[in-house]
């Protein structure tokens, strides 16, 4: 696509990549930092013409349609912000295809700017592939989420995966995207699997900050839980998500008592310092699985409809035999090598001191019937 100018009028061609795309938003995504009142006030003054005619800004662009733009000033981006996204842009892939792309996007890093982000997962990709006339987000992750991220290399893909998403929150018998994450918590979870359905509300805080939690007006909720593996005072667990709300492994498990290690938001504070002073800086929570994204547009049979880490991502060997767990004879970390996340060996909890500190923390957890 044209970059707008300055001082020139540009006239866009319409290809299968903005086909059926509404103009205002053609324009809105092509004139960063330009007010959207602007947007709107050349649209209805005739400034901007589809096919050499005026057209109101809910007109869906066709393939050849040509779209003249008037010169505008828009946003300038600063050097810091292109460099830092040329830093972050080296992003493993995972699988990538015409039409697709599928990144593993480490934790700590937003899926988009915004929210006092410069720039995130998605800016990064672009300034890495110039070339590249679309790409967007198929969906999102929390910046403390790492794991597999979808990215449409072309509209048809896109609108393909949306639909596979809102098939699988809708449920029933239509087929739809299967999202499975990797989490580990803080208890001892017994149940093999765990259907959860708790309706889920948003809130904001006193400063303005987004939370969810479980209330009876709340939209519908329902998350599958596995256990994969259990020690004496953390579980590891499959996540499937049956719906797709905000937050919702998150507040899930924090509400039925077992929260993500890790998680500042909703999570066991006392916990997460010891995490914290041990180097363990992120929250453990991974998208391992997404089946049958890769289908988008594609036969069903075709054998790149499953994305996955690779098999037994997180690997039995890399965890310490025995009762003792995560905490008895040192502790570990997860931190992701490839495409898969592993758990480690980093530093020791050998002195008193420590012990003592992670058995006053998982005691608390006890007296307060928090289920560890």
């Amino acid at each position: 696509m044209a970059e707008v100018s300055k001082s020139s009028v540009i006239q866009e061609l319409i290809t299968e990549n903005e086909h059926g795309q509404r103009l205002d938003n053609l324009l809105l995504k092509k004139c960063k930092g330009v007010p959207k009142s602007h947007v709107y006030s050349i649209v209805r003054s005739g400034q901007v013409r589809v096919n050499g005619r005026r057209t109101a800004v809910s007109y869906r662009l066709q393939i050849g349609d040509v779209v003249r733009i008037p010169p505008m000033r828009t946003a300038q981006v600063e050097q810091e912000v292109v460099d830092g996204a040329a830093l972050k842009a080296q992003l493993p892939v995972v699988y990538e295809d015409e039409g697709l792309l599928v990144v593993d996007k480490p934790a700590g890093l937003a899926v988009h700017g915004g929210s006092g982000e410069s720039f995130g997962v998605i800016e990064a990709l672009r300034r890495q592939r110039p070339q590249a006339r679309f790409l967007e987000l198929a969906h999102r992750l929390d910046r403390e989420t790492s794991g597999l991220l979808l990215i449409g290399k072309k509209r048809s893909v896109l609108l393909a995966l949306h639909e596979m998403f809102r098939a699988g929150a809708r449920g029933g018998s239509e087929r739809g995207a299967d999202k499975r994450y990797q989490v580990l918590v803080a208890g001892r979870w017994m149940d093999p699997v765990r259907k959860v359905r708790l309706p889920l509300l948003k809130y904001l805080l006193p400063s303005g900050e987004r939370r969810v939690r479980v209330a009876d007006d709340g939209k519908a909720a329902h998350t599958v839980f596995r256990l994969l593996a259990r020690w004496e005072h953390f579980s590891l667990l499959e996540a499937e998500l049956k719906t797709g709300r905000t937050h919702q492994i998150r507040v899930h498990l924090a509400h039925l008592g077992f929260p993500i290690a890790g998680d500042e938001k909703y999570g066991d504070f006392a916990l997460n310092r010891i995490l914290t002073r041990e180097g363990l800086k992120r929250m453990f929570l991974h998208a391992s699985e997404n089946d049958d994204a890769a289908s988008a547009g594609r036969s069903r049979n075709d054998a790149g409809s499953r994305f996955a880490e690779r098999p037994g991502a997180v690997p039995a060997q890399c965890f310490e035999k025995g009762e003792a767990g995560l905490w008895r004879a040192g502790l570990n970390c997860w931190y992701s090598t490839g495409t898969a996340p592993c758990l480690i060996r980093r530093g020791r909890l050998s002195t008193p001191s420590r012990r003592r500190a992670v058995t006053s923390v998982c005691r608390s957890r006890r007296t307060s019937g928090l289920g560890m």
